[in-house]
């Protein structure tokens, strides 16, 4: 075993140290699932960059602009522009001072638009934690010849105990070193690539006009494919209203908003950057060479790039930060999404449903079970897709269009009835099962991954907007207290309580 492998296992050493140290710390659910409301800024800052820029953006976002350039970052600026629009709700989010999204939704709607808004969330995000066990597969393999069935497991051990031992409290406590390894790494890279490759000249003679080009060899349709299911998704990202939550004001929830959208702009261009320089060497060499990077390999490329980095002016200690930025991104964003669902399932089912009575011990274990048990679903959920790049378009779409047009009115549009939301995640949820199914099971795929979202999407808001005007509007009790002072809410709360709102 290398140098990479031993530093690979020192850095998750660590990680699982921390979190194992923080479970100690742990005395109730609003420590398991909010890290006791007391994260300040910067912690919050470094959570939500982490756990935004995942296996989605290392391995599929990478793959994708390897091969046509920073038009991919249509893709990432759905969540640029989804961060700045959530700037407005950071605060009100906050002020709420729920557990969960489809606490939210029940709080607006009624208890089927939770039951729903729950099976949206874990369908979509255990989709998401199996593509980072598949990332961390891919490391694992690179940095020490581990066959991927077997670091598909190892991956999944690994994430599934980090996040069961200390839930929120460790993931903020290790994601400011792992958003300190991420930008770090990726920002420097770009700069050594560059120059090493031959800087501008090398750019001009070497790398084809449509990698810069504003759509690449697509159009504006393929733009919108790729840019509205992660603006969807980040409008309505479950994890980041729960870290929301757990801020310890709403002054740091919006505050850590402005600094997310600054940091996740310079890393995802960077990630797009290494990622098209590194690749138009590798790809250049001589089929069957030691370094060469096949196309259908594309999404490797970050990874590829950290362990053979000499070859493009990346020094060993630049790789082995390289590598560790991967594995934070992996794990970090795996436990993250490991949290969520098994918060939703634990929240929204278990203690709304079956154990309204259940103690704080009772409801943290009945979790740790939830979270072991999405881990194996996620790893499941590797068999029904051929790339990370379809993985994270289904479940970015599964969220966009079932859950966020919703979440979004219940904040927005006083006019939205109870059962034009309800219809409206039920729509959009049904929808993207539908095709995603029928992709599957056909010869031909029915629509591209990248496609999905129009369909859903437009289906989800037709619901919401149709059944609302077409219903009678819900009493003011429904929706003031998403316009009002907490006070408010805490007598909305205390309503439903006793009984269905």
């Amino acid at each position: 075993m290398g140098i990479f492998f031993w530093v690979v296992i020192g850095y998750l050493i660590l990680l699982l140290s921390i979190s194992f140290v923080k479970s100690f710390a742990i005395k109730s659910q609003d420590d398991f699932m909010v890290a006791g409301r007391k994260v300040p800024t910067y912690k919050l800052v470094a959570t939500l960059l982490c756990t935004w820029i995942g296996s989605g953006g290392l391995l599929a976002g990478a793959g994708l602009a390897a091969q046509v350039g920073f038009s991919e970052l249509w893709m990432a600026a759905g969540a640029w522009v989804g961060i700045i629009l959530v700037f407005f709700l950071a605060g009100r989010v906050r002020r709420i001072s729920q557990y969960t999204v489809p606490d939210i939704l029940e709080l607006r709607y009624n208890k089927y638009a939770r039951i729903l808004g729950t099976i949206v969330i874990v369908i979509a995000y255990t989709t998401i934690v199996g593509y980072q066990f598949m990332g961390g597969a891919f490391v694992l393999e690179l940095v020490a010849g581990i066959p991927q069935w077997q670091g598909i497991l190892m991956t999944a051990a690994f994430i599934v105990l980090f996040t069961a031992f200390a839930g929120m409290l460790s993931i903020v406590s290790v994601d400011i070193i792992n958003g300190a390894v991420i930008t770090l790494a990726v920002v420097l890279a770009v700069p050594l690539i560059y120059f090493n490759l031959g800087g501008a000249e090398y750019v001009a003679t070497e790398l084809r006009p449509e990698l810069f080009s504003v759509f690449g060899d697509h159009n504006f349709l393929w733009a919108m494919g790729v840019f509205l299911p992660t603006l969807l998704l980040l409008m309505g990202e479950s994890n980041m209203y729960q870290k929301f939550f757990s801020a310890r004001s709403e002054k740091a929830a919006k505050h850590a908003v402005i600094w997310w959208v600054i940091g996740t702009i310079i890393v995802e261009t960077a990630i797009a950057s290494v990622a098209i320089l590194a690749f138009s060497h590798f790809n250049s060499l001589e089929v069957g060479s030691a370094f060469y990077l096949a196309v259908e390999n594309a999404e490797q490329v970050i990874l590829h790039t950290a362990r053979y980095g000499t070859e493009v002016g990346i020094p060993v200690a630049g790789g082995l930060l390289l590598i560790c930025a991967a594995v934070a991104i992996i794990t970090s964003t795996g436990n993250s999404f490991l949290l969520a669902p098994s918060t939703n399932l634990t929240r929204d089912i278990y203690q709304r449903f079956v154990r309204p009575d259940a103690t704080e011990k009772q409801v943290v274990v009945f979790q740790r079970l939830m979270v072991l048990l999405l881990g194996i679903c996620a790893w499941m959920m590797l068999t029904q897709f051929d790339t990370i790049l379809a993985m994270a378009f289904t479940a970015y779409t599964m969220i966009g269009a079932g859950l966020t047009p919703a979440l979004l009115a219940a904040f927005l549009w006083k006019r939205v009835t109870t059962a034009g939301g309800v219809a409206s995640i039920a729509t959009g949820m049904g929808v993207t099962a539908l095709i995603t199914i029928l992709n599957n099971v056909l010869t031909e795929p029915l629509l591209n991954e990248a496609y999905i979202v129009l369909p859903a999407a437009g289906a989800s808001l037709i619901a919401l907007i149709g059944v609302s005007l077409l219903t009678p509007p819900d009493d003011p009790a429904k929706w003031k207290p998403f316009y009002t002072e907490k006070s408010d809410i805490a007598d909305a709360l205390e309503e439903r309580d006793m009984g269905d709102l």
